[in-house]
């Protein structure tokens, strides 16, 4: 019996330690959040060891919340729903039902997921989508790019600009009533990136003629060159997105060589050669000085060869931050949304910052007391009362500038 005991006792212990998550104590809903936690890091352990074995690659495993969250088409009294292709591309179009003389806005949006997981058709961006299209009266485009490891680099970012193309073509807009004059792109996480290379494109496309009034990043991902900035490393256990699996996205979005992998963990991936590259992630001259506290700042570098191979590490349609100043004259209206608790945070920071330095108009809504990925806890079980406050805000902020 002694011996049950103690068996149990220590089972009890190992339990409540991997359960227990030292989350700072502003975090909203605390106990949600270490649940979410722990299901999350549980599913990245069981992903891990399936890919160890030789059963699934890890992003397969990965993938099974994505399936679990799938919703149909289904439309409701406020909304029609539909899937459909534009030029190929899969998307999922919500349309208002109301009837009304004046022409719609339009909204293009990218989901997230590190360019390897996620899809229009999940419940959370559903109801996004649809409180979008009803709130605003917008016609709303999901689009449904493929997905990394199977496709890499440039194939999520042609997706998406392939649609954006087509939807901006004066025939589209006219077939489903949208004001050229009022169209927005946004999207979060990986969604954000593609939606901030997108915007960046279409300046320099001379057949794109109708032009974004709206670029929304809500906690964007947008540089690859400096992977230890300040959020990068006091933010790589928070919940949801952790350093390792954002550096396993970047790998898996570039190459299937997992020495990448390990050169990014030390954030020796990029070479000296590339070092004039560094003045436009610039951590220290760009994020206020409360974000900064006691780090410093030290670029490190690594050998030539991933750039060499992959030169998509250096390209400004994986990271729009290396867009030269120039290049950013002329951006749409944007709105940032970044997350106190995220290894991304400092991204959007020095976006913003470099944004408005060239004249951009910008809007910056920071959330002190959350994490990355908050806008998709927006229903049961882990239904976030700040998912809905910031959701709430985005929306009406879209409402009254599109």
């Amino acid at each position: 019996m002694a011996s049950r005991l103690l068996c149990l006792g220590l089972v009890s212990v190992l339990l409540a330690y991997y359960i227990y998550t030292p989350l700072p104590d502003n975090i909203e809903e605390k106990w949600k959040a270490t649940l979410l936690d722990v299901t999350f890091r549980s599913l990245g352990h069981v992903s891990n060891f399936a890919e160890l074995l030789g059963i699934k690659h890890y992003m397969d495993v990965m993938m099974f919340l994505t399936y679990a969250e799938n919703t149909e088409p289904t439309s409701d009294e406020n909304v029609t729903v539909t899937d459909t292709l534009f030029n190929n591309v899969p998307v999922r179009l919500y349309i208002p039902k109301k009837s009304t003389e004046a022409l719609k806005s339009g909204v293009i949006y990218i989901h997230g997921g590190g360019w390897c997981l996620g899809s229009a058709a999940m419940k959370p961006y559903d109801l996004l989508s649809r409180r979008t299209a009803q709130k605003l009266g917008a016609v709303v485009v999901s689009i449904e790019y493929r997905l990394a490891p199977r496709f890499q680099f440039p194939t999520q970012f042609d997706d998406v600009y392939t649609v954006v193309k087509f939807f901006l073509d004066k025939t589209i807009l006219n077939k489903y009533s949208v004001d050229p004059d009022r169209v927005a792109v946004a999207g979060d996480s990986a969604g954000g990136n593609l939606a901030a290379a997108v915007a960046q494109q279409l300046l320099k496309d001379p057949e794109v003629n109708i032009k974004l009034k709206v670029q929304a990043l809500i906690y964007p991902v947008l540089q690859d060159l400096d992977l230890h900035t300040p959020s990068y490393q006091e933010n790589g256990k928070m919940p949801l997105l952790s350093s390792n699996l954002m550096v396993r996205f970047w790998c898996e979005y570039i190459t299937t060589d997992r020495r990448l992998c390990e050169a990014m963990l030390s954030n020796r991936h990029i070479p000296l050669e590339a070092a004039d590259l560094f003045k436009f992630v610039n951590w220290s001259s760009l994020l206020p000085e409360d974000l900064k506290k006691n780090h410093i700042y030290s670029p490190q570098f690594g050998h030539s060869e991933f750039v060499k191979k992959y030169p998509g590490i250096l390209d400004e349609r994986v990271s729009p931050l290396l867009a030269k100043d120039e290049q950013l004259k002329g951006l749409p209206l944007t709105y940032v949304i970044t997350c106190m608790y995220d290894v991304l945070r400092d991204d959007g920071f020095m976006y913003v910052s470099r944004l408005k330095k060239m004249g951009v108009q910008v809007v910056h809504h920071h959330y002190d007391n959350t994490f990355h990925g908050i806008l998709l806890l927006n229903n049961w079980p882990l239904d976030f009362q700040i998912a809905h406050h910031i959701e709430e805000r985005y929306l009406n902020w879209l409402k009254e500038n599109l």
